[in-house]
């Protein structure tokens, strides 16, 4: 059996516990969660700019798509961004070893999971992290622009939390890049015919989400909005 994760911990309900046993469990937990948020702000602070890029793990360093992270990382790092990744292997090993190939800053914000591979190699800062609600947080308090490669439900939760962040107002626009048209050209079509057809959604929202096959093409287009908001315009406009 594998152990329990801190997450797994803070959701799980005993119903057989006493009352009285919540002061001693989940009130005490609520430290942990403060001292872990402070912990990742006091080690992200001073990052710079910052380009947070997202893929799977189970990609191997073979693969096209590996090669096209680790370039985009190399090219955003050349430019000047620290890259954030989830620091695991795959798709986050590709970007943090291009970070470092660009002479830029890599850090990864790893997690405690009952099946960790570990971090990868590539890293100058490790923050770990116990809760996944936690590290989504550094994740986008730190970004100034997230790109997605191809990836499965961590991914696709790091993007739709983004989406909905940017579209409720929670934070500012930036861009959102996802790499690879043929991996995800499929979502896009249900969500301009099914989403957008049924009024779920405003086109304004369809607009936000950026999809390119060139390393090069996104790190101009990450490069420009940057610039775009340094100049206090609006941050992402094509």
């Amino acid at each position: 059996m594998s152990r329990q994760t801190e997450d797994e911990s803070l959701l799980r309900t005993d119903p057989s516990r006493h009352p009285h046993d919540f002061t001693h469990t989940d009130t005490w937990r609520v430290l942990r969660i403060m001292g872990e948020f402070v912990e990742g702000f006091e080690n992200m602070a001073g990052l710079g700019p910052a380009v947070s890029i997202f893929g799977s793990a189970r990609i191997p360093p073979t693969s096209p798509i590996y090669l096209a992270a680790s370039e985009t990382a190399r090219l955003l790092a050349q430019a000047g961004f620290t890259i954030i990744t989830g620091g695991g292997p795959g798709l986050m090993e590709a970007a943090n070893k291009g970070a470092r190939a660009g002479g830029g800053r890599s850090v990864g914000c790893t997690i405690e999971l009952p099946f960790e591979a570990g971090a990868n190699p590539f890293l100058d800062l490790e923050v770990r992290f116990r809760y996944f609600f936690i590290r989504k947080i550094m994740f986008v308090k730190y970004a100034h622009a997230f790109v997605i490669f191809p990836g499965g439900f961590g991914t696709l939760d790091e993007l739709f939390e983004a989406l909905a962040l940017i579209q409720t107002g929670k934070i500012h626009d930036f861009p959102i890049v996802l790499y690879g048209s043929e991996f995800w050209q499929g979502m896009i079509d249900w969500a301009r015919h099914t989403l957008l057809a049924t009024g779920t959604i405003a086109q304004a929202d369809l607009d936000r989400l950026q999809v390119c096959d060139d390393p090069q093409q996104i790190c101009d287009l990450i490069v420009q909005a940057h610039q775009h908001r340094q100049k206090g315009g609006d941050p992402w406009t094509r």
